[in-house]
């Protein structure tokens, strides 16, 4: 039986991590649709956390919501589209903290882009507040693309040679000098 090579491992490893992604935000809406809210109501967890039933139609923050409500299709297409591309760019990347964020942009777009197929609008429940003030209700696909996109950022501003590479070494720093 030949040996799996590296490439390979990295392209499970990543499929791995959107699809780990995608389980949790579908389980996570699944128990919120079938047990938590039946009937839908507000379930106050902390002073500044509840959880509440809400379907956005629009992007993010529900933007466009009148725009995108008759074309379910289109964003769901495009968000397809845009993970496949992550997925692509992740498993080319030399390094492991830029393919993890990607992988997670690209399992949280599929969650959400799973909803918007399924059912025209995006599950979403968790609703964190400061008093009356309340951040736009979320979902667990939510938390993957940002908690991506945060590593993405700390890759823009870590230099490249001092990144983890696939290998998981770090490459060593040139511009020291030996």
């Amino acid at each position: 039986m030949p040996a799996v090579s590296t490439f390979s491992k990295r392209c499970l490893r990543l499929a791995a991590i959107v699809l780990a992604c995608l389980l949790v935000d579908q389980i996570s809406k699944w128990i919120i649709l079938e047990h938590v809210m039946q009937p839908p109501q507000l379930i106050r967890i902390t002073s500044f956390f509840n959880l509440t039933l809400n379907f956005n139609t629009g992007v993010s923050f529900g933007f466009f919501k009148e725009t995108l409500a008759d074309w379910p299709g289109l964003l769901t297409g495009f968000k397809v589209f845009s993970a496949a591309g992550l997925v692509v760019w992740a498993v080319y990347s030399p390094h492991r903290y830029e393919q993890i964020g990607l992988s997670l942009i690209s399992g949280g777009a599929l969650g959400n882009a799973l909803d918007r197929w399924r059912q025209g609008a995006v599950t979403d429940f968790l609703d964190f507040h400061w008093g009356a003030w309340h951040w736009p209700t979320f979902n667990m696909a939510d938390v993957a693309i940002v908690a991506g996109a945060a590593l993405m950022m700390l890759c823009a501003f870590i230099p490249s040679q001092r990144l983890p590479t696939t290998q998981g070494t770090v490459a060593p720093d040139s511009s020291r000098g030996p």
